[in-house]
């Protein structure tokens, strides 16, 4: 029997599912529809195919997302948020929500830095 995990705070849980630098960039593109690996590279510059493919693997196992395979040639894989993984939109909106404000508060303070959002 694997020992029992035990949580201090929930941000813990939550950061379990969407630690790191790519997860939470790679669910934001998520949350309007399902995406090909090939959108999501292109939509997120820096990450490589290496990189993309574990996260989306681990995000899988997690059962935030759902990965449909379509019978077809050549073979077609679309990636979306599970329901699941919908109950984080929330989440994912406050944290662009955010990241924008300090955009702008950075812009405030003279600093260099743009919003691209495509």
């Amino acid at each position: 029997m694997p020992e029992e995990k035990v949580y201090r705070i929930g941000v813990e849980a939550t950061m379990e599912v969407l630690g790191g630098k790519w997860k939470p960039i790679i669910l934001c593109n998520l949350r309007h529809g399902s995406l090909r690996t090939s959108e999501l590279k292109r939509q997120i510059p820096g990450i490589s195919q290496k990189m993309l493919t574990q996260q989306l693997r681990d995000l899988e196992a997690l059962n935030i997302v759902d990965r449909h395979v379509y019978n077809q040639v050549p073979p077609k894989v679309e990636y979306a948020l599970s329901d699941y993984g919908q109950s984080l939109s929330p989440v994912l909106d406050s944290l662009c929500n955010w990241g924008e404000q300090h955009i702008q508060t950075l812009q405030a303070q003279g600093e260099a830095v743009t919003l691209n959002v495509d």
